[in-house]
């Protein structure tokens, strides 16, 4: 990928399926980051602002322990709010119906990337 295009975020053996996130900031214009992360679930690797859709605060407690114990749901460690890892949607909790804001990852050459200018 070339380097104006993508955010080198970090190898794909880094990334463990239902395992920890990895996490990242996102620069702004304005000068604050907005604090993200990437997750391997089911073989693919999936990226999300770190923000409950609740109230907007970062889900994990523990950096990068977002995965419930079945390492099926990502849960905000706020509040329980449960989300699938695949999709974003908000199954249980105060922002049921809601979904995290998901980010254009690509993995390619043993290595992830965020695509900072999608086509």
């Amino acid at each position: 990928m070339a380097a104006p295009q993508a955010l080198l975020i970090c190898r794909s053996s880094d990334l463990e399926d239902g395992g920890l996130a990895r996490r990242f900031e996102i620069a702004q214009a304005d000068g604050d980051p907005l604090p993200a992360f990437v997750i391997r679930y089911r073989g693919r690797v999936y990226g999300y602002l770190n923000r409950c859709r609740h109230i907007p605060v970062e889900l994990d407690l523990q950096d990068g322990n977002l995965f419930d114990l079945s390492g099926h749901y990502l849960i905000c460690s706020m509040h329980g709010a449960r989300y699938r890892p695949d999709t974003g949607y908000c199954t249980w909790g105060p922002c049921r119906g809601q979904s995290l804001t998901a980010l254009d990852i690509v993995e390619e050459d043993s290595q992830v990337w965020l695509n900072v200018m999608p086509a």
